[in-house]
């Protein structure tokens, strides 16, 4: 039997009874749909995360008080009761590990305006206390201008480096360099601006101010908790690295040696690892809900086939009358049974990518294609045709032909 003839008489019992065909095929492809749609969106997220991390390089480590990422219940009050980490932990660590280490400390104290003339910003910029390493270790380049130096901490000069958005409310037609902006009333030099990164999950990435942190410690005080950002030097040298800061920083913190940590280490590795674990999560919710559904819509099948069957008695009778075997008439009702799942099938992973990549456009992430989920769709569909279908397949082969000639 040719297989566009077996599809053909699917189409045609379809069109037979289009409401319970309709009911059938919506709820297969609804089924694949909840599968695909969260298999296509959290491929998104996760070479959306993956791209992101990477711009920050593989050998860039970060020591905070609380986790930078966490999957999973967690007891907050332990982590509230930690020491902060300081500036001056920040600054004894920096003592004790080379310079190609890059230490420097990472914190927003602030969100605020930054005025120059009569331009001024929305009340949402981040006011960040730095030094001369965060540019690298958080990928961030120079578009204009200059990073700062060691002096600038040294002699807690009043300089500033701006986010490319906020130069460009401040400064739409004139260049940002050398000119004095005002932040909670204060003035500062802008020395350089860096280039635009976009968005992450529609928060952008150019939305800040950056300080010398000597100057931010001074204003705000020293004692603020803040997060260390320092370098490995490779990848291969990063647990290296991790286990001589983790040793530094308990003797810094005067960390009991039967007590556990109390501060946090994280790279690219760890984040990517527990971001993994988020989108497993997310994996196995998408394949229960398509599951359930698709249970249903495999009782749905079987249900159409059986009445395709019985309103096809007459039909079965007359193939077996002029020589069909049981085995050709099973094969016939059960590829169309296949037939069936894999037209809903096909509808539910087309409307699955669609949706899913709109995670893509909202973004800025590249168009995704789950292949695997969708060719374990068909194999899907094709167990639960078969599955679902044996049953009405062998009931038609085993009519009676006599008696399926006389039925009305």
């Amino acid at each position: 039997m040719q297989l566009l003839e077996v599809f053909r008489q699917a189409f045609e019992s379809i069109r037979a009874s289009k409401l319970r065909s309709g009911l059938t095929l919506l709820a297969i492809s609804v089924g694949v749909f909840a599968i695909i749609s969260a298999n296509t969106a959290v491929l998104v997220l996760d070479t959306y995360f993956r791209d992101t991390l990477s711009l920050m390089g593989g050998d860039v480590i970060t020591v905070s008080k609380t986790p930078a990422i966490n999957v999973g219940p967690t007891d907050w009050n332990a982590f509230r009761n930690r020491q902060d980490i300081t500036i001056e932990q920040m600054e004894r660590l920096q003592e004790l590990l080379p310079l190609t280490a890059e230490v420097g400390p990472s914190r927003t104290f602030r969100t605020t305006r930054v005025l120059f003339e009569d331009q001024e910003t929305e009340p949402n910029i981040g006011i960040q206390g730095v030094n001369e390493y965060f540019l690298a270790n958080n990928a961030y380049t120079i578009a204009e201008g200059r990073n700062f130096t060691a002096e600038d901490m040294a002699y807690r000069r009043n300089v500033t480096l701006l986010g490319a958005e906020v130069a460009e409310t401040l400064f739409p037609v004139q260049e940002a360099l050398g000119k004095t902006v005002r932040i909670e009333g204060q003035p500062y030099t802008v020395i350089g601006v860096t280039e635009a990164r976009g968005t992450v999950f529609g928060s952008s990435l150019d939305r800040f101010a950056l300080l010398p942190y000597t100057i931010t410690a001074n204003k705000y005080g020293r004692n603020q908790n803040v997060s260390i950002q320092l370098r490995a030097g490779s990848v291969e040298e990063l647990q290296a690295m991790i286990d001589r800061v983790t040793g530094l920083m308990r003797l810094i913190r005067q960390v009991d040696p039967a007590s556990a940590d109390d501060f946090e280490i994280a790279s690219n590795q760890s984040i990517s690892g527990a971001l993994s674990q988020f989108t497993g999560f997310l994996y196995i919710v998408g394949f229960v809900i398509g599951g359930i559904v698709l249970l249903g819509a495999g009782i749905g099948v079987m249900n159409i086939m059986l009445v395709s069957v019985t309103e096809r008695t007459r039909e079965i009778g007359v193939r077996k009358a002029i020589g069909a075997r049981r085995r050709e008439i099973t094969t016939q009702f059960l590829l169309e049974s296949i037939a069936l799942c894999q037209i809903g099938g096909m509808i539910g992973i087309i409307a699955g990518i669609a949706l899913g990549n709109g995670a893509a456009l909202y973004f800025g992430s590249s168009l995704v294609f789950p292949w695997g989920s969708a060719i374990g769709g068909l194999i899907g569909m094709t167990l639960i045709g078969i599955i679902f279908g044996v049953y009405p397949a062998m009931k038609a082969a085993r009519l009676d032909p006599i008696e399926s000639l006389r039925y009305e």
